[in-house]
Formats: structure tokens, C-alpha cells, sequence
């Protein structure tokens, strides 16, 4: 494939997933009623939000590696900020350097989003996860933006079901199929290699639907110039020689 070709089809999904979780989240947070029949979209409101927030974290991650738009660094620099940026504030500049390290040294005690002390533990993992990177500077802008939204009408509960509902899901959606499952240690049983990965089987709806394919981390970890939207034909491939790692 050309850079060209991937760099037209990576931007044109990102455009999509930024675009969609845009329009949800100012929706959600202005406009959806929370009574009556309107009721009955809330859930799905949602959810919706919530994969798509993961999206936006996937595109940043394509960014990280280049592989959004391959050989224009600072067009994936600039869309892989403004989706962390719109999402909660995060610096792409940080998240790309953590994100880097832990390609360096994966599943040890030099990667940032590894908790080697407890290897096989969900909440300590998690919570040091989403500390490390969601500090004092991000809450500082997110509370800025909140009383934004409240002085510009949006309700309390508006906010909490459309705005940090989804942030909070999304994170864990992005953490137990990108990170938890992935990386974690599990008695009895090893890693193929020194990527300390390992991809969880799944149809290609349900790998879809969970992470953007994500869960084929251990094709990433092999391949990590590939796109999301590529790692499914990767992992084929790797099916067909018999090189995958997989749960």
C-alpha cells in the first residue's frame, strides 16, 4: 500500500470517529432530554460515545507511530493532539514518549504503563495507569471546561452521563483491551516472545467493537507501523505462517 493511499484512508476514518464523537458529545451535553421517550436513546448515547472515545485514542496512537499519515510528522502530530487535547486534556507530546518507552521495554519494570509490582492485578494496575497520566494540569483544564459548559446551560446530569460517563468507560475499554489483557501475567502462563504481548481471538465485529482491533496487540507489538484498520489482514497473515501469539 502507498503512503498516500493509507495516509488518505487514516485520515478519513480519524475525520470520521473525531467527527461522530464531537457531535455526541455537544448533543449529549446540550441538547439530549433526559425524560420521556428520549429516554430510550441514552444508553446507546452512550455507548457510542465511548467506543468512539476509545477511537480517538487509537487515531492518537496511529499518530504516535506514524502510521496515520506516514512521513508527515506534524500532521500526526497536530490530529493526534487534537484528539487526546479534546478527549481530556492530555499532552500528545507525554502520551507519545510513555507510549514509545513501553514499545522499548514491554511487560517490565522500565514501562510506564506496566505495573510491575503486581502483574496479574486489575485495580492497582488501573489506578496507576490513569494517574500517571491524568494529572493536576489536565484536571485543572477539564474543571475549566466544565464550568464552561455549566454557564452555558448544559445540566449536571447532562454532563455526567454524556461527558464523564463515556471518558470513564472509554479509558476502561482502552485499558482492559489494550493494556490489562494484552500484558498481564497470567499463572502458568508465558509469553512467545520479548514483547510480552498477546492477542485474545475474537470475530472481526467483536475486535472491532471492543478496541479498534487493539486486542491484536501482539500483531502491534510486531508490526507497530500498522494502522488499526490493517491489524486484522496482519494477524491473518500471521495465522497463515503460524507466528501469532494468541489467548
Amino acid at each position: 500500500m502507498t503512503r498516500a493511499r493509507q495516509t488518505t484512508i487514516g485520515l478519513t476514518l480519524a475525520a470520521l470517529i473525531v467527527t461522530g464523537w464531537a457531535t455526541l458529545h455537544v448533543w449529549g451535553v446540550f441538547f439530549q432530554a433526559l425524560h420521556g421517550p428520549a429516554l430510550a436513546v441514552v444508553p446507546v448515547l452512550i455507548l457510542t460515545q465511548s467506543w468512539l472515545g476509545a477511537g480517538m485514542f487509537i487515531v492518537a496512537h496511529d499518530a504516535m507511530h506514524g502510521s496515520l499519515a506516514p512521513g508527515r510528522p506534524r500532521l500526526n502530530a497536530v490530529v493526534g493532539q487534537v484528539c487526546v487535547g479534546a478527549y481530556a486534556a492530555f499532552s500528545f507530546r507525554e502520551l507519545n514518549v510513555c507510549h514509545h518507552q513501553h514499545h522499548r521495554a514491554p511487560g517490565t519494570a522500565d514501562d510506564p504503563d506496566f505495573h510491575a509490582d503486581r502483574p496479574e492485578a486489575f485495580l492497582p494496575w488501573f489506578y496507576g495507569f490513569f494517574t500517571r497520566y491524568f494529572g493536576w494540569r489536565e484536571f485543572a483544564i477539564v474543571t475549566a471546561v466544565l464550568i464552561a459548559y455549566l454557564v452555558m446551560g448544559a445540566s449536571v446530569a447532562n454532563l455526567i452521563l454524556f461527558w464523564a460517563l463515556p471518558a470513564v468507560l472509554s479509558a476502561l475499554q482502552l485499558f482492559v483491551f489494550g493494556t490489562w489483557l494484552p500484558h498481564r501475567h497470567i499463572a502458568g502462563e508465558g509469553f512467545d516472545d520479548h514483547h510480552h504481548a498477546r492477542t485474545w481471538s475474537m470475530p472481526w465485529i467483536a475486535s472491532l467493537l471492543t478496541c479498534f482491533h487493539f486486542g491484536m496487540h501482539h500483531e502491534h507489538h510486531l508490526s507497530p507501523a500498522t494502522p488499526w484498520w490493517r491489524l486484522p489482514a496482519v494477524r491473518r497473515e500471521a495465522l497463515r505462517r503460524g507466528s501469532t501469539a494468541q489467548a
